[in-house]
């Protein structure tokens, strides 16, 4: 450039992901998932946090004291619940790993949103107007990992109810720059132990660049190892 100097691309703020896992079983496809996942962001230089539904024997449904204060100024009446409002309060990234069973979440991930994502961590109301505003405007990005039994055709024909709950019902408590990242595996049922280990590849990759440009997501290779 005549007259001035180049200016080198600024690069992105690392970020603050929250990674929310829901499968029962330690040793499932899902948990080798989740785990490159969290490989990935921690490669990118990302800050981590896991809560893994099931091994905190996380309860997800509501009980008959949380809706009575649901529509107070504490409607987090249990300690876990809190704690975990307070990572959602800390993460500008939400990364969900879950199989979709019955086209949709598990419910324990769908007891998670509505026990912990409630009125003063998600969304607020408006003052005047008494309206939902969303209270997630800070969050940078909202991920999607799942596997299916069935194929993108099938799943595509249901409407996969548990991504419209997280990329258009969460989006919206979200703020007009949140980004959505989906990753599906298909037909797990009939995928071969090559393409489980491809996908949780791509899964760690496709991590360790978020919120970086295109051309700079490229990581080295990694040792996988999926159950078969």
């Amino acid at each position: 450039m005549i007259g001035g100097s180049r200016r080198s691309p600024r690069r992105a703020a690392p970020l603050r992901a929250l990674v929310v896992v829901a499968h029962p079983r330690a040793d499932s496809y899902t948990r080798a998932v989740a785990d490159a996942a969290v490989d990935g962001l921690r490669a990118g230089g990302h800050a981590v946090e896991v809560i893994d539904l099931y091994a905190e024997g996380f309860r997800p449904a509501m009980s008959l004291e949380e809706r009575r204060a649901y529509a107070t100024d504490e409607p987090l009446v249990e300690e876990q619940t809190r704690a975990h409002a307070e990572l959602v309060r800390w993460c500008d990234a939400m990364v969900f790993v879950y199989p979709t069973w019955w086209s949709g979440l598990p419910a324990i991930l769908k007891g998670w949103l509505e026990r912990v994502l409630v009125v003063g961590v998600a969304f607020r109301f408006h003052e005047r107007t008494g309206k939902v505003r969303p209270g997630l405007k800070r969050m940078r990005f909202v991920v999607g990992i799942s596997t299916y039994g069935s194929p993108w055709s099938y799943v595509k024909a249901v409407n996969d109810n548990g991504r419209r709950v997280l990329h258009r019902a969460l989006r919206m408590s979200c703020g007009v720059r949140t980004r959505t990242v989906w990753l599906g595996l298909y037909a797990i049922d009939t995928s071969t132990h090559a393409e489980r280990v491809a996908f949780v590849e791509r899964v760690r990759t496709r991590m360790a660049g978020l919120g970086r440009p295109r051309r700079a997501r490229r990581t080295g290779p990694a040792q996988v190892q999926v159950p078969r």
